[in-house]
């Protein structure tokens, strides 16, 4: 009996933890803003899509700096500006903006 009440106990805890993890994976979203130095630039010997790695100084909307690195098919636009859409494992995506969409703090960091 209390070794059928701990194994209960035991798959509903598991089944929790992994209901929370999955929820957290799912909606764990960062985003960061950088400014493209193609001199940051490496050029991957890959036979995959993905052709270029840019290892960039980037800031989040409170101004705090992360090195983010991050591939592309192409070389992106110098000084172009980015906003990054972090999940848990790494840039989801990346579009250009303006430099007038950054937040005030991260438009200080950035040229």
């Amino acid at each position: 009996m209390k070794k059928t009440i701990l194994t209960g106990i035991g798959i509903v805890t598991f089944l929790a933890c992994c209901g929370i993890g999955y929820y957290y994976f799912e909606n764990y979203e960062e985003i960061y803003f950088t400014q493209i130095d193609n001199t940051k630039i490496e050029k991957l010997s890959s036979s995959s899509d993905m052709k270029y790695e840019y290892t960039l100084d980037c800031f989040d909307k409170n101004g705090k700096k992360k090195e983010i690195k991050f591939k592309t098919s192409r070389e992106l636009r110098e000084q172009a500006y980015l906003k990054l859409t972090v999940k848990l494992f790494g840039v989801h995506s990346w579009e250009e903006v303006q430099k007038s969409d950054l937040p005030e703090k991260v438009k200080s960091n950035l040229k």
